[in-house]
């Protein structure tokens, strides 16, 4: 009977850690980072944007950026935006958009990504410069 107990308890303890879940990254475990801050006035601007898992400092494929809006709130002109087109990314976690700044100034590009496999959205707002 004794010899049973050491299986016994091995085979607990493993249908013990399958039975609880996997704990999931918070959105505050990820970072969108511009590649560049400042930009040249006119027309065809490539964005590039990486997501960075920051507890392993590693770039995340595979994301759905689903939100972006390109403004100039920072320089108090909220209304003055500029669409923005996803473009092909050209390497893993590098999520690529053009757009045409065409006001010298600060912008705010805000995007909007989910990661596969995690409930939280990933949201940030950064600041851009265009010089004239």
């Amino acid at each position: 009977m004794l010899r049973y107990i050491p299986t016994f308890l091995a085979t607990l303890v493993v249908a013990t850690q399958l039975s609880v879940p996997m704990a999931q990254a918070a959105a505050s475990d990820y970072s969108l980072v511009l590649v560049e801050t400042t930009y040249p006035f006119g027309d065809g601007a490539v964005l590039e944007l990486r997501l960075i898992d920051t507890r392993t400092n590693a770039p995340v494929e595979g994301a759905v950026i689903f939100a972006t809006r390109l403004d100039m709130e920072p320089d108090g002109m909220e209304t003055m935006t500029s669409t923005v087109l996803a473009l092909p990314g050209e390497e893993p976690g590098l999520y690529r958009f053009s757009a045409d700044l065409t006001m010298d100034g600060n912008w705010r590009f805000s995007v909007a990504a989910k990661v596969q496999g995690e409930p939280e959205t990933v949201q940030a707002q950064i600041v851009l410069e265009v010089l004239p």
